[in-house]
């Protein structure tokens, strides 16, 4: 509020709807409009859709993003536009089953991951970043595409995935005997164990679906990790909490 006599540019006073204005007149702003940049790239590869987010100048590294079950690539756009604002080329898929993608997710979800990868530009490194579902597959497909870093928000394991297929708790269209044998011969915390690369773990610790126990146990067998348990939460929160996207960015510049 301000004197009526008084008027602060861009501005429009209102009065009190009475024929005479009131001593304070009420400002109301005009309406800002925020432009969000589109994806640089959607398209469609194998009968997966994706969005292709890319820097300006040439990309610092590479990120391959994979949501969790029932979820979709929209859902992750917040974390890629993050990439691109910070030099770094980003790509969001829908898995199969999921989302505007063809067929159903099963026995050739990890050539999927790999054909996903080959679309981001060549030359520079290659992280992967997975909540949940995407969480395990990032660990498990890391040597198959080269990948240089993982990151695994809330992961589930091969184990919490395979009951979840057996007990119907999944929305998403599923080859479950094709996915079965994936999940069966890929066990994460066997692929943790064996890898060289660098992994960030986050968690948050009222996780109501994953245990961040979990993610400790993995954090345990890995050569390279690094864990951060955030308090509170659930199952959603890190993967959209602007600090911890941050900081993930800033530990991708370091280790890629």
């Amino acid at each position: 509020v301000e004197p009526a006599a008084e008027r602060i540019g861009g501005g429009q006073l209102l009065d009190g709807g009475h024929g005479e204005p009131p001593p304070y007149r009420r400002i109301v702003p005009r309406p800002r409009v925020v432009q969000i940049a589109p994806p640089e790239r959607l398209g469609r590869k194998n009968g997966l859709a994706y969005a292709l987010f890319l820097p300006e100048a040439e990309p610092r590294g590479a990120v391959l993003i994979l949501h969790g079950a029932s979820s979709a690539k929209e859902s992750h756009f917040d974390f890629a536009r993050a990439c691109r604002a910070h030099g770094f080329a980003a790509l969001a898929f829908d898995a199969r089953g999921h989302g505007e993608s063809e067929g159903a997710l099963g026995a050739g979800v990890l050539d999927d991951v790999a054909a996903m990868a080959a679309l981001l530009p060549g030359g520079a490194p290659l992280a992967l970043r997975g909540s949940s579902m995407g969480g395990y597959l990032a660990i498990v497909a890391a040597e198959r595409v080269a990948a240089r870093a993982v990151v695994a928000i809330c992961p589930a394991s091969a184990d919490m995935l395979r009951r979840g297929l057996r007990s119907d708790a999944f929305e998403f269209r599923a080859d479950a005997d094709g996915l079965d044998a994936v999940l069966a011969e890929h066990d994460d915390l066997l692929a943790t164990a064996a890898l060289e690369l660098p992994l960030l773990l986050l968690h948050a610790e009222g996780d109501e679906r994953v245990p961040v126990e979990h993610s400790r146990e993995l954090a345990r067998a890995a050569p390279n990790a690094r864990l951060i348990a955030v308090p509170g939460g659930h199952h959603r929160s890190v993967q959209h909490d602007g600090d911890l996207q941050a900081e993930t960015l800033r530990w991708l510049g370091k280790v890629l």
